[in-house]
């Protein structure tokens, strides 16, 4: 038993004065019908703060009181580590009263309450009752446990009391290190709870060792010094002193019984009568005694048929098309007092019922579908490697283009890819005659340009293509004899920018009048409708060995999550002709990854975690139910995006 729950033990011929004291009260209400007896003792049973108004309760539930009507018993129980199963951790003796017994904190352990004869009230035999009120040993006692992912407060059991019967608190445990806080009051003065007008020390006193009510006085049995009894001494013997009462109150009829099943309770009501005649009379004859109130008695029905118990039905198994919806169904009977307890039985106890279904087809819509609005368009190079692309979209059944979220992404067709051309291929391209002939009288030409080409951009050396079959640059023009010509006259080209390699060298340009064999300078204006040779060009004095040159690089293959691109290298002389000499160790790189960077999808900021736990809902796998992935939606987000990225690869 807890600390603090010693009782006082009172002598035998203590009790019979108490007894003695009581009768004698009943006597003279009956001689002076005016003077109405003042019970002795504390009625717990009516409601605290009833007609209080304007003062403040003690601890024993009394209007202004000082708390010397009552004894407290509280403390906290700290428990070691403990085999698994049911242990008793406190006796709660008959009696008590505000009674509260609570978890300090959310454990996997449960809280169980007996009664001295081992009959199971709350949680008993292995059995977990949900939580409810449950009546026993005289009083209602009410169960709570809290909500399993928002509370983290414990079980709690609570009855106003008083008590009839001795109580057991157990622990069923499962986890270490639980931690119980009780709290109950028993009243000082001795409550006479009885049904006749017989009293006994077994009617009176509680079935507990009681020490100490009468501390610092000793009643006895003694007599004084003539022999006689002591002048306010009471007779100990109250059934050859004082007649019994006229009337009494005896329990006459029961109410019927609070269930049609299983195990209720019913009410035992008490009438007065005249114990001469053992008939009824008006209850104001039975007013100088107790009446005992209406008294709670456990009644036995037939038991309670088993039934199915249907569970809410999951979410769709598929957010659009044909899916599936589960529901839990189970087989229980109902047991334990006031058709308060279920447990599972075995199936055949609900056959005289059809099992409903525990599967059923879902759709909550068509699913959209990945629609290619455009073919493939031209490769970007005309030769070696480049990429083309085409249009898909997301398309609902009612054809509009909804985000690609909507489509499955493990499904969705390429709209962009590598395409290769083959090995670029070198041709002779030319340009237009030039219009004007290269001189304004007598004998000239007209030209056009000539190049070897790979690509639209990429110039390959001249010896690639075959000399025999290169176009004429130049085609020979007449106009006629010279009379008063203006022409451009140059110079000497003048030295090489560079030493080695391709450089550029200028010369004079001059316009130059020639007539009659004579030539006169002028101004340049006077020749700016002739086409004016260059003063600039390319020149080349030795050669600066063999380099690398390169393309620009291709487009990435991929927007993210890695993708490549291309580029052309090749070792080409001053002359760009193809060569081996270039330096191996610096080769420039031909492809290259790009795009590493991970494909985030659109950021809600909203989007967050509200509890500390949501790694177990997404190791449990329970990211499938709208309510966790509302309450854990940071972390069930992230699993959805990477379960997603790996069925695309």
């Amino acid at each position: 038993m807890a600390r603090g729950m010693q009782k006082p033990t009172w002598s035998r011929q203590q009790w019979r004065l108490i007894q003695r004291f009581y009768q004698m009260t009943l006597l003279l209400s009956l001689l002076f019908p005016t003077t109405k007896p003042v019970p002795w003792y504390n009625d717990f049973s009516s409601s605290p703060g009833e007609g209080c108004e304007g003062f403040q309760m003690d601890v024993c539930g009394v209007c202004a009181g000082d708390g010397s009507s009552c004894e407290l018993f509280s403390g906290t129980l700290f428990l070691s580590l403990l085999s698994v199963g049911y242990h008793k951790i406190l006796d709660i003796p008959i009696g008590a009263q505000r009674i509260k017994l609570q978890e300090t904190q959310k454990t996997r352990n449960y809280l169980a309450l007996r009664t001295a004869t081992g009959k199971a009230v709350i949680n008993g035999d292995w059995v977990i009752d949900r939580p409810g009120q449950f009546y026993s040993a005289g009083t209602e006692f009410t169960y709570k446990r809290p909500n399993e992912i928002r509370s983290r407060t414990g079980e709690s059991i609570t009855a106003p009391g008083p008590t009839n019967q001795e109580l057991h608190l157990f622990v069923l445990y499962q986890q270490p290190s639980p931690t119980v806080f009780y709290e109950y009051i028993l009243p000082r003065d001795p409550t006479i709870i009885t049904h006749s007008d017989t009293y006994s020390v077994s009617s009176v006193l509680p079935h507990v060792e009681s020490h100490g009510l009468f501390a610092g006085h000793e009643i006895s049995n003694t007599k004084n010094s003539t022999g006689d009894l002591h002048p306010n001494q009471v007779p100990l013997d109250p059934m050859t002193s004082e007649p019994l009462p006229l009337y009494s109150w005896v329990a006459m009829t029961e109410t019927p019984c609070s269930v049609t099943c299983g195990t209720g309770i019913r009410q035992v009501l008490y009438s007065c009568i005249e114990r001469a005649t053992q008939t009824t009379v008006p209850g104001d004859l039975c007013s100088h005694t107790h009446h005992p109130g209406p008294q709670v008695e456990d009644c036995q029905s037939l038991p309670c048929p088993a039934f199915w118990d249907v569970g809410e039905w999951s979410e769709c198994s598929k957010t659009c098309g044909p899916g599936f919806q589960y529901r839990q169904v189970i087989c229980r009977q109902t047991q334990g007092h006031h058709v308060n307890s279920t447990v599972i039985v075995a199936t055949s106890l609900c056959d005289n019922t059809e099992m409903l279904e525990t599967t059923t087809v879902c759709q909550l819509k068509i699913c959209s579908e990945w629609q290619i609005r455009s073919e493939w368009t031209e490769c970007s190079v005309p030769c070696g490697v480049g990429q083309r692309s085409r249009e898909v979209v997301c398309m609902d059944n009612l054809g509009d283009v909804v985000s690609d979220e909507e489509c499955n992404m493990a499904l969705r067709p390429q709209d962009l890819q590598n395409c290769d051309k083959g090995v670029c291929a070198s041709s002779w391209f030319f340009s237009l005659w030039s219009d004007r002939c290269s001189a304004d009288c007598a004998e000239g030409s007209r030209s056009r340009s000539v190049v070897c080409m790979m690509s639209q951009t990429n110039s390959l050396p001249l010896d690639n293509c075959k000399d025999k079959e290169k176009p004429d640059e130049l085609t020979p023009c007449d106009l006629g004899p010279c009379t008063d010509q203006l022409e451009w006259y140059t110079g000497p080209w003048g030295q090489c920018s560079s030493e080695c390699g391709n450089g550029t060298q200028s010369r004079g340009v001059v316009c130059v009048l020639q007539s009659n064999g004579q030539l006169e300078v002028n101004s340049d204006d006077t020749c700016s409708h002739l086409p004016r040779p260059t003063n600039t060009q390319t020149c080349h004095l030795k050669s600066c060995g063999a380099q690398w040159y390169m393309t620009a690089w291709s487009s990435c293959s991929r927007s993210c999550e890695g993708g490549f691109r291309v580029r052309e290298v090749r070792c080409l002389r001053d002359d760009q002709t193809i060569s081996n000499d270039c330096d191996l160790a610096i080769e420039p790189v031909r492809q290259e990854e790009c795009n590493t960077h991970t494909c985030m999808p659109h950021i809600d900021e909203s989007c967050k975690d509200m509890y500390y736990n949501c790694v177990v809902v997404v190791q449990s796998r329970l990211c499938v139910y709208s309510y966790y992935r509302t309450t854990c939606c940071a972390s069930c987000s992230r699993v959805i995006h990477r379960d997603t990225l790996g069925r695309i690869r």
